[in-house]
Order: C-alpha cells, then sequence, then structure tokens
C-alpha cells in the first residue's frame, strides 16, 4: 500500500474530536448503552458525526470543519445538548474526563465492530485497557510539506496541550499521582510516541513504504503517534488532550491549537531536527506527572523552566495570531486557569477530596458536562 496523496483543506479551519464516557445513574460506573446512544442520536440532525469506539460504555463525537474556536464551541455545544437529552431517555449519563476514575478494565465489552475485534486479537488485554478518553484537534494545511513542519513544530508544545487537558488523576479508583494518567494506557501500544522527523511529503512516503513492507503497519490509523498527519483530510491531528470536563474548555483547546498553527505557518519561527526531540519524552513525562507544575526543558537552549511560566509567555507571543484566528476568548480563559493552576485533574482531586466518594464526583462532572 502506497501513501496517499495529501488532500485539500481551507488553511487553519480546525475540527474537534471527544471521546465521552456513558455511565450509569445509579453508582456511576461505566455502562455498556453505545448502540443505543447511537440509534437515538441518529434521529437527530446535527453538525459532523457520533460514532462507536473501543469499547461500549464509549461514544465520539466530532464537529464539522470549523473556522474558529467559536464556531467549534457552537457544534460542540449543539451536539452535547443532543446527547444529554438522548441519555436522559435512557436514564444514564454523559461525561468528560479522560479516564473513568474507578470503572474495572475487564468488564468492559469490545464494540462489535470488526476493526475493534481485530485489534483486540492483536493486542489482547491492552483493548480493553484502551478504554480511555481523549481530545483529537484537527488543524487545516494547505500542502504537505507545512503539514508536515507544523506537526514537528508543534511536537514543542506537547507538554503545554497535557497539562492544560489533564483530566485523569484516577484509575481502578486510585489516586495515580499524575495529571494525566490517561497517556500511560496510550503508551503501551508500540506505534505510539511521535512521528519520524521526515520535513517533506516524499520523505515520508518513503518511510511510510518500508514500514507498511515490514507488515506492521498497513494504513495511517495504525500510528497512535502524539501527532500524526491525516491526508485524507488535509489536516494534522493533535491526540494528546485528555477529553475536558465541558466543550468550552474543549473548544479553548482547539483555539489554542490554531493559533499555534498560525503563528508557525506565517512565521515560520523554527528549523525543526532530529535534535528537538532528545528531550521530547522527558517534558512529556513531566506534564502527564506534574501538570502545570512540570519543568519544562527547551529542546533549543536546554534551559529549564516552570512549564507555567513558559505557557504564559507562549500565549502572549500568540496574542496578534488570536485576534487574527479570532480566538482571543479562548485564550484568555487557559491563560486565567494557567495563572490560578486549575486544571481538571485538580477539580477532580478537590471534589474526592470534599465528597470521598468517586461515584459522587462523577454524578457533579456529569453536571458540569451538561453545563450545569
Amino acid at each position: 500500500m502506497t501513501l496517499e496523496a495529501f488532500g485539500q483543506s481551507d488553511p487553519l479551519t480546525i475540527g474537534v474530536e471527544l471521546e465521552l464516557q456513558l455511565v450509569n445513574t445509579n453508582n456511576y460506573d461505566l455502562t455498556h448503552y453505545a448502540d443505543d446512544m447511537l440509534r437515538l442520536m441518529a434521529q437527530r440532525q446535527l453538525p459532523g458525526s457520533v460514532v462507536p469506539e473501543m469499547t461500549a460504555g464509549m461514544i465520539e463525537i466530532s464537529t464539522g470543519v470549523c473556522r474558529t474556536s467559536g464556531e467549534a464551541l457552537a457544534q460542540l455545544g449543539q451536539i452535547r445538548d443532543a446527547l444529554v437529552q438522548c441519555a436522559d431517555k435512557l436514564n444514564i449519563a454523559v461525561v468528560g474526563g479522560g479516564t473513568h476514575p474507578f470503572q474495572q478494565w475487564h468488564q468492559q465489552r469490545i464494540y462489535d465492530k470488526p476493526r475493534f475485534h481485530e485489534l483486540s486479537t492483536l493486542y489482547g488485554y491492552l483493548t480493553k485497557q484502551f478504554t480511555i478518553f481523549g481530545q483529537h484537534v484537527h488543524v487545516g494545511c494547505p500542502d504537505a510539506d507545512t503539514a508536515l513542519y507544523t506537526l514537528h513544530c508543534m511536537s514543542r508544545y506537547i507538554p503545554h496541550f497535557i497539562a492544560l487537558a489533564a483530566s485523569s488523576p484516577y484509575v481502578q479508583g486510585q489516586d495515580t499521582a499524575f495529571d494525566s494518567a490517561r497517556l500511560n494506557s496510550v503508551f503501551a501500544f508500540p506505534l505510539s510516541g511521535r512521528a519520524p522527523c521526515v520535513l517533506t511529503w516524499d520523505e515520508f512516503g518513503h518511510y511510510f513504504d518500508k514500514m507498511t513492507r515490514t507488515g506492521v503497519v498497513k494504513s495511517m490509523k495504525d500510528f497512535y503517534w502524539d501527532i500524526r498527519p491525516k491526508p485524507e483530510y488535509g489536516t494534522i491531528e493533535v491526540r494528546v488532550f485528555d477529553t475536558p470536563l465541558t466543550v468550552e474548555r474543549a473548544a479553548a483547546l482547539a483555539g489554542y491549537v490554531q493559533c499555534l498553527a498560525a503563528w508557525f505557518q506565517h512565521e515560520r519561527p523554527f528549523t525543526p531536527c532530529e535534535d528537538d526531540y532528545l528531550v521530547y519524552s522527558y517534558n512529556r513525562f513531566q506534564a502527564c506527572r506534574f501538570g502545570l507544575d512540570a519543568v519544562y526543558v527547551d529542546p533549543a537552549s536546554g534551559e529549564h523552566l516552570p512549564l507555567r511560566e513558559h505557557l504564559l509567555a507562549t500565549m502572549q507571543r500568540l496574542a496578534p495570531f488570536a485576534e487574527q484566528c479570532q480566538a482571543g476568548d479562548a485564550l484568555a480563559l487557559l491563560r486565567q486557569e494557567v495563572q490560578d493552576n486549575r486544571n481538571d485533574a485538580r477539580w477532580l482531586r478537590e471534589r474526592q477530596a470534599r465528597e470521598q466518594l468517586l461515584g459522587e464526583v462523577i454524578r457533579q462532572a456529569a453536571l458540569r458536562f451538561r453545563g450545569e
């Protein structure tokens, strides 16, 4: 199989995908209601799509192509409202967050779809442990080489994305001491991590050909990279975000990605190279473990500084691009939360400290997702 041509998209358009939890309203554990939700949602006229995910306690929603984070928020809000209404009919609830805090992986059911069964056969128990919930953000690129350039520049900001979106401190009923424990499950897959540092689509095609000849890779879907090209859409796809607890935060994160892409594509501020990735895994670990309290190592200078400080400096640098992308409100929301040292992981821990019952925390998270 050869690599497909890179498709056409309008530069800096965005699309958002959210993997969401379906929980019962008794003890707020995951419940296997994906088929029922899909059946009810199929009756609605909505933007984007609603599709199944790996296990039956999950569902994935996506926007259509959006030009601004405000447009993405409007679409996410419309889909969210429909989800809530359908869930109410089934006496279940929909929740954000990167992990369900106390679900047991062995109790999950693989959704009845050929690809999911193939993955289950290949990966064994890892497939059910993949009952985790992420946000993916697509951003449009004018051509394939620009897409690869944008991807490698964006990789410098993976710790930003992880820390801002972190919402998975609990696994199997335990506080993991990570702000984003979800990504530890992703790292278990052999084709996770970072994309190869190639800067032209021809070079990437050679890499793809070599991988397909090994028989390990059949399509781009087999790469679980933190950021990957999506040639069929003409985008790159940022995949490290935990699913936020609200659609407002999800749209704001998409706006942040869009502003970064605008900076990279208009000013070409970096010259990507393999050495940029020397500190990649360390920075990613720091953000997963400590969230906004992480240390960030600059890949060019080797300087160590608080991630929060680097985030705020970057947001200031992006101010003109926020105006261009109509993302001022999105960046203002994120900036305030960085200044307050608040992400969704902290919200979940604070609720658990007060309630001492994770089921009650999820009940409150379900209300938060509804906008209540």
